[in-house]
């Protein structure tokens, strides 16, 4: 899969942040249960990855599924959980194969240990490969991340190992779940909502945020060229004023 011509591969991001928002409408407005909305979600995931690694985007986070996402029905929990695990069994030689590096992010050991078990096998599996990282949050929560990072930070000041004031942002960083990961450039959320829902905050700080009303079940490889045409007419200035030279 070639760049599409009008896009510029020097403005490339180098990571894509993904909110997969709108299964479970994209589902009940073709009057289908969630879990077939959640279903197709998952093939669209696996198409946009491919899409990434064609493209030359080298990093790719996906939130899968939040800490809050416990509240939603049983059913539906149980069936992602599955979901998650099916995935990764039947996809995995193939990303392999492909130069896919998996990576998880969030409290894992929340999860269903069969689950674990195939997290840990896919992660292992990959570590070495270079085409694409494919970073998965699973219950992620980013407050939950951060503050997990403060507190062991606190742990090596209470050891001696540093001292408080020598605590800056490159500790933090390197204590949270992402430490080997540059932080995205874009963010793309489906469905028309406009919030982080507690997704990498930290690391967000300075990066792109592009919105779509598309449901991510319909979110194709069309769609993602657009968010990729918005992105780069933008200016990323980091905070600073770019100096204007007189002529």
């Amino acid at each position: 899969m070639t760049l599409p011509p009008d896009l510029d591969p020097q403005k490339i991001p180098q990571h894509i942040a993904m909110i997969m928002d709108g299964n479970g409408r994209w589902a009940t407005s073709r009057g289908l249960p969630r879990i077939a909305g959640h279903r197709q979600g998952a093939k669209t995931l696996k198409q946009l990855l491919r899409c990434c690694k064609d493209w030359g985007i080298k990093a790719l986070t996906a939130y899968a599924f939040s800490t809050e996402n416990w509240q939603r029905p049983i059913e539906e929990v149980d069936f992602l959980m599955h979901l998650f695990e099916r995935l990764l069994r039947r996809e995995l030689a193939q990303m392999h194969q492909e130069g896919v590096r998996i990576s998880f992010i969030g409290d894992l050991s929340a999860l269903p240990p069969s689950l674990q078990t195939e997290i840990e096998h896919s992660m292992t599996e990959t570590v070495n490969n270079q085409a694409i990282h494919f970073t998965i949050a699973v219950n992620y929560g980013s407050r939950s991340e951060i503050t997990r990072a403060c507190r062991q930070v606190a742990e090596l000041v209470a050891q001696g190992q540093i001292s408080a004031g020598e605590v800056n942002e490159n500790i933090v960083e390197q204590h949270l779940y992402t430490a080997d990961t540059p932080a995205p450039d874009l963010l793309i959320r489906t469905s028309g909502e406009m919030r982080l829902s507690n997704f990498l905050l930290w690391q967000m700080a300075y990066t792109e945020m592009y919105f779509t009303e598309i449901f991510w079940p319909d979110f194709d490889t069309e769609a993602l060229h657009q968010a990729l045409l918005s992105y780069q007419k933008r200016d990323r200035r980091f905070g600073q004023v770019k100096t204007l030279l007189s002529a």
